[in-house]
Formats: C-alpha cells, sequence, structure tokens
C-alpha cells in the first residue's frame, strides 16, 4: 500500500487501450469529492487535427463543443473530515480518500516537455508525495482469462516493499514515461499498474480490463472502491465477444490459440524453458497463418505488443 498524498494518472489515447485506464481514473473522480485544482492551456499541448473536438449536446438539446483537455483534480476540505467508522459503512471509500488527487486527460501531442513541467509545477505546489500511473495496452491476450496486470516501479525501495518488479521495456513510449521519469528524478516515488487488451477487440471499450485495474488499485492506494455495474458490464463484453466468436472460425481458433499459450505459461508445473517453447510453438504457427502479428490477428488492422509488460 502506497501511503501520502498520491497522484493517479491516466491518459486517453496511445497508453489507454479499451479505455481500461481513463476509464478507471473517470470511476475514481465520480466516486470522491474532489474539484479542479490545475488545467493546462491546451492551446499549447494540442494538434486539433489530430486531437479534434467533439460535439454534444446539453440537457436543453444545446450544441457544445468540447476540446481536449488535462486536468488535475484535488479533494475537498469536507472529505478529510470524515470519520473512521465511514470505512465501514457500505459504498464508503475509506480515509485515504482524502489524500487522493487525480490527473486525467487527452494525452498531449506536442511540447511535452514544457507540459511534464507544468505537471510537476502541481505536484510540488500540492505537495504530492507519490504517483500512480495507470495505462492500457494491446496484446496476444484471450478474453476468456483474467486480465493479465503488469505493475513495476522505478523506485528501488517501492519495488522491495510492493514485491513488484522493474520494467524491462525498451522501445517507443508515451507522456506516462515521459511524466514517470520527471518524478523520479525529483525524488517522488512512482508505481505503474499497466493491463492487457485482447488486441482483436480494440475498437470497443474493455469493461473487464478496467475492472481488472480497479482490483489492482484498491489494493494499492487503500481506497475501497466500489465496483457498481462494472462486473456484470464485463461479463456483458465478455458474452458479447464469445457470440461474435462463435460465428467466426478463424476468430475462434486464434482465440483457442491464445487460451492455449496463456494457460500453459499459468499451469503450476510449467517451467522456464517449457513456456518458452510453448510461446515460440505459438508464434509459429499464428505467423504461419496469414501473418497474425502484421495484420493484428482476425480483428486487428495494426501490431500489437506482446504480453511482456507495458509499452508505457
Amino acid at each position: 500500500m502506497l501511503s501520502g498524498r498520491l497522484l493517479v494518472v491516466a491518459f486517453e489515447g496511445w497508453n489507454d487501450a479499451g479505455e481500461a485506464a481513463s476509464g478507471a481514473v473517470s470511476m475514481l473522480k465520480d466516486l470522491l469529492d474532489l474539484y479542479p485544482i490545475a488545467e493546462i492551456d491546451a492551446e499549447r499541448y494540442f494538434d486539433y487535427q489530430f486531437n479534434r473536438p467533439t460535439v454534444t449536446q446539453d440537457d436543453d438539446g444545446n450544441r457544445l463543443l468540447v476540446w481536449p483537455s488535462v486536468v488535475t483534480y484535488g479533494p475537498t476540505g469536507v472529505l478529510a473530515q470524515r470519520s473512521p467508522e465511514s470505512a465501514e459503512v457500505p459504498g464508503a471509500i475509506g480515509d485515504n480518500a482524502s489524500n487522493i488527487y487525480l490527473l486525467l486527460g487527452t494525452e498531449p501531442s506536442r511540447n511535452w516537455k514544457s507540459f511534464t513541467a507544468e505537471i510537476m509545477a502541481t505536484i510540488a505546489e500540492n505537495r504530492i508525495t507519490g504517483v500512480v500511473f495507470l495505462g492500457a495496452m494491446l496484446a496476444d491476450v484471450p478474453h476468456t482469462r483474467p486480465i493479465s496486470v503488469f505493475v513495476s516501479s522505478e523506485n528501488a525501495q517501492l519495488r522491495t516493499e510492493l514485491t513488484v518488479e522493474k520494467s524491462s521495456y525498451e522501445g517507443p513510449v508515451g507522456i506516462l514515461s515521459v511524466l514517470g521519469e520527471a518524478a523520479e528524478k525529483a525524488g517522488i516515488p512512482t508505481v505503474s499498474i499497466w493491463a492487457s487488451v485482447p488486441h482483436y477487440v480494440h475498437n470497443a471499450p474493455s469493461p473487464k480490463a478496467t475492472l481488472a485495474i480497479i482490483d489492482k488499485l484498491e489494493e494499492m492506494i487503500d481506497v475501497v472502491i466500489p465496483r457498481g455495474e462494472l462486473v456484470d458490464e464485463s461479463a456483458a463484453w465478455e458474452n458479447g465477444i464469445d457470440v461474435l466468436a462463435s460465428e467466426d472460425d478463424e476468430m475462434a481458433t486464434y482465440i483457442a490459440q491464445l487460451e492455449q499459450a496463456r494457460d500453459t505459461v499459468d499451469s503450476p508445473e510449467a517451467s522456464g524453458e517449457a513456456i518458452a517453447q510453448e510461446f515460440e510453438k505459438y508464434l509459429r504457427r499464428r505467423d504461419g497463418k496469414a501473418d497474425g502479428r502484421g495484420s493484428g490477428g482476425p480483428a486487428g488492422p495494426s501490431s500489437p505488443p506482446d504480453d511482456r509488460g507495458p509499452r508505457e
């Protein structure tokens, strides 16, 4: 469990497969008694041809433009006055909720260094002592198995306390990695929680991945997070994909291959060598069938990362 004032961060976009990470922070935002404490100047950080504004309607039917933004939220004084008994009340979220800050928005498309400096200034002004980054990636995983969640930290002390690993990923990164490096350099420990989303359903939100992130996040920050309808939505999501697979033999075969690879890795008797051999067999089967990685599988147009850890 992390202590002190904690900032939980998620960005829509490249770091947010299936809207799983932003969905988790949005749930916290709806649950906690928070108010906006800082908002970045969108004109400086967004290319509107890449992150376009959207149009919606208010309750009166008036059309409204919603611009991409990044907002930091902080707790109100009222929440800090909750009694210890509140943690025992159904639906209550516990005393540590008064220490939780949130950062939610769209990943900026330019000026990342200046953007990071602004966020770090907000962190310093609010005396935040730890940051939890949430992300979700497309991966070669079956929707029928528990969502894989990978937790890592660049802070040696936190890795020992939480029994988590240091990420070994090398390659392109998102804004989460840039912010994480800045926070660690400033002496603020960070933890990253990433969920793996089946890449063959990449176009749809993944409530099952959001639920997996919520489960791990609750454990990390010591806040009870009511699941609401998320459990039922996760079951409906899985059942919907089952129906699609039952009507598509190629998709069903591909999913069965993913299940076999996952079950081999998860089996108690599996050795490191056996896991490697099985994974190599799986890759050969997949690559020999219409170049599965290049096509993203039966339903995916792009090349997804594998399930060896987050791309950050």
